[in-house]
């Protein structure tokens, strides 16, 4: 059974693999996402009488522009508070977690369930479907990516509506300023509007912003629990009128 196994696993995914589209660089990934992602935003462009200050064309996501207090609230609420204090999850535990996931649809321990997380992400957005041809992508797209341009990438990518795709084009929507821009309270209200919470539109419409506002502080206060802000940061940052608010 072994032996048939060990043939089988490797031919259904060469298989697999051949009905992928090239995976085989960052600058695949890149040149799949930029048709789509400057459509979708060119589609809100269009209808529009005034000019849009946020700009069309998708751009390498960047690591190193990303808010790194953001960055600690996405990997907090992805379950994965040290992500970056573990290393890069590769070898058998990779190729058994890509196995596991595929085969009965759960999720070994580790922070690598998080790079397998965001993989999958990555691949679903390129337009890839069904599990396996998912899993397939994944295992590719972890090959040359680093911890770093995972995150980068998933941020980069997330649909919130018509033309605002992105993290950037997210804080513009709803707080009018640069993601770079963005103070601690503002970012925690932000992490509201992602992954797992999913609360964009209530942001958006400033929708029952006294439950939002206990909620912001209870990232806040989490945050700082997990000493990745300071108490004092996250104590004056729940001290602040909420941003949808202004």
């Amino acid at each position: 059974m072994l032996g048939l196994a060990g043939v089988v696993i490797p031919l259904t995914y060469l298989y697999t693999a051949s009905k992928l589209p090239q995976l085989e660089s960052e600058f695949d990934v890149e040149k799949l996402l930029k048709h789509s992602i400057e459509g979708e935003r060119m589609s809100l462009r269009a209808g529009q009488s005034e000019k849009n200050p946020r700009p069309i064309v998708f751009n390498r996501p960047d690591f190193s522009r990303l808010p790194k207090d953001l960055v600690a609230l996405y990997i907090r609420h992805m379950e994965c508070p040290r992500y970056f204090q573990t290393p890069r999850e590769d070898g058998p535990a990779w190729a058994w977690r890509l196995f596991v996931g595929a085969t009965m649809g759960t999720a070994p321990p580790g922070d690598g369930a998080c790079e397998r997380l965001l993989a999958m992400r990555i691949a679903e957005t390129i337009g890839i479907k069904g599990t396996l041809a998912l899993t397939v992508a994944a295992h590719r797209l972890h090959s040359f990516m680093q911890k770093d341009q995972l995150i980068a990438y998933d941020l980069s990518i997330q649909y919130y509506e018509r033309g605002v795709v992105g993290v950037e084009d997210a804080a513009f929507t709803l707080f009018k300023k640069e993601l770079g821009e963005l103070k601690l309270a503002e970012l925690a209200e932000l992490q509201l509007a992602l992954p797992p919470f999913y609360k964009y539109w209530e942001i958006r419409h400033c929708k029952n912003p006294t439950v939002l506002r206990q909620e912001r502080d209870m990232l806040l206060e989490d945050l700082a629990g997990w000493k990745l802000v300071s108490e004092a940061n996250a104590r004056s940052s729940m001290a602040e009128r909420l941003a949808c608010l202004e």
